[in-house]
């Protein structure tokens, strides 16, 4: 397979973006949500494909169903995409140099953004809006298990595209194998930038096997730290909604841990997780504290193993801690960076949480389950980066853009 051809498409289709005007864009992006709603049932149809090849009891299954909501939904993260300020343009810092020279930094679009997913069809969306809003073209990789859908939403996109007379090869969808992720992986010359979204084992691939830059979308193994100063009334609904809210989504919650001192009250915490059968994997204390209040059927004591695993799925463990030091250090040697979440009335501890976890999201009686672009107020996201260089959390229209320096001069020459 050679896709150097559908490569430098797009490439050139990037340079086209760039003398379309921000009111242009936005009007297009109107044009994509209402073109989502009125082919509601085309792109149902072509779900229901998808989900008649995958199992019910995958994990993936949920983030791979789409619905009437769901789309409406969509539709409205796009419309709000297209009501946000260009990021394009800003001037970022800007100076005069002693010889008169003028500088400035203003922000401009990487050019070709390349995204490798997999059972994610609202990717597909969410990418291509904020790609389009930033002046990035983008080039699709989704899995085969999404792959009606993806091509349902992207033939929408492009009808949208070509009726506003813009090159449809600004949203690129590749063909839904292996060796078009290698070709994607090693397009040198063409693409800027490539970021994964999915599973760890997915972005290891990447990140291991690109010769482009990379972004990392790590996965979300995420934690609550019931402190000894938590509020029981805060912290049940807390660690309901962060683990039975939507299972299979990185920021869902996958240990609980809970100060000893509170173990009394464990019980009472974990009992809004019983009518969603939320498996619980839990320490010989925990389990302990647990056994005559939960259903034994749920119950499982805990392996090593599952600390440190990203569910997806409606299980939990549980750790015992008998400070917050512990309670660090657990989080430090299992988590992924992501999201996490301390459920206190402590000033004190709530501070040195915040200060000492190193996580792109770090929360005070709050669930992880805001970790979200549309939740942030960015409109979508374009995935969610657990590494340190260029960006970090959910990654929108800023986190997309980079910049160039503009120097203005009157003819001086250095010396």
């Amino acid at each position: 397979m050679n896709l150097n051809d559908t490569f430098a498409a797009v490439q050139s289709a990037s340079r086209e973006l760039l003398a379309l005007s921000d009111q242009t864009i936005n009007d297009i992006l109107l044009a994509v949500a209402d073109a989502t709603l009125a082919n509601t049932d085309y792109i149902l149809q072509e779900n229901r494909k998808d989900l008649e090849r995958m199992d019910p009891d995958n994990p993936k299954y949920d983030r791979l169903k789409l619905t009437a909501e769901r789309l409406a939904d969509i539709a409205a993260d796009t419309r709000k995409v297209a009501s946000l300020p260009s990021p394009l343009g800003r001037v970022l810092k800007q100076n005069v140099l002693p010889n008169g020279l003028r500088l400035r930094r203003v922000s401009v679009p990487f050019g070709v953004i390349g995204i490798i997913y997999e059972a994610r069809p609202n990717v597909s969306f969410d990418v291509s809006a904020l790609c389009l809003k930033s002046g990035n073209a983008c080039i699709l990789k989704g899995g085969s298990d999404a792959d009606c859908s993806n091509r349902a939403i992207v033939s929408v996109i492009h009808q949208v595209l070509e009726r506003f007379g813009v090159n449809p090869h600004v949203v690129e969808l590749l063909p839904a194998t292996r060796e078009a992720t290698a070709e994607l992986l090693h397009a040198e010359g063409y693409v800027d930038l490539i970021i994964p979204r999915g599973s760890s084992s997915l972005i290891q691939f990447v990140r291991q096997n690109a010769s482009i830059p990379v972004i990392e979308t790590g996965a979300g193994i995420c934690h609550t730290y019931f402190d000894r100063y938590g509020d029981l009334k805060k912290g049940a609904p807390i660690i309901q909604n962060a683990k039975t809210r939507r299972v299979s989504v990185c920021n869902a919650l996958d240990c609980l841990i809970i100060d000893s001192s509170r173990l009394a009250d464990l019980p009472e915490l974990c009992m809004p997780l019983d009518p969603y059968s939320v498996t619980i994997y839990a320490d010989p204390r925990a389990y302990e504290a647990l056994e005559n209040f939960y259903l034994p059927e749920l119950l499982q004591p805990a392996s090593p193993e599952d600390f440190g695993t990203e569910f997806l799925d409606y299980k939990m463990a549980i750790k015992t801690v008998d400070s917050i030091d512990e309670a660090l250090e657990h989080i430090r040697r299992y988590g992924s960076k992501h999201s996490e979440c301390i459920v206190t009335e402590n000033a004190e501890h709530a501070e040195r949480f915040c200060r000492d976890v190193d996580a792109a999201c770090v929360y005070v009686n709050a669930p992880t389950s805001f970790t979200d672009g549309a939740q942030f107020g960015l409109g979508a996201e374009i995935g969610i980066s657990t590494q340190k260089l260029h960006a970090r959390g959910p990654m929108a229209l800023e986190e997309i853009t980079t910049y160039k320096w503009i120097i203005e001069g009157e003819g001086q020459i250095r010396k």
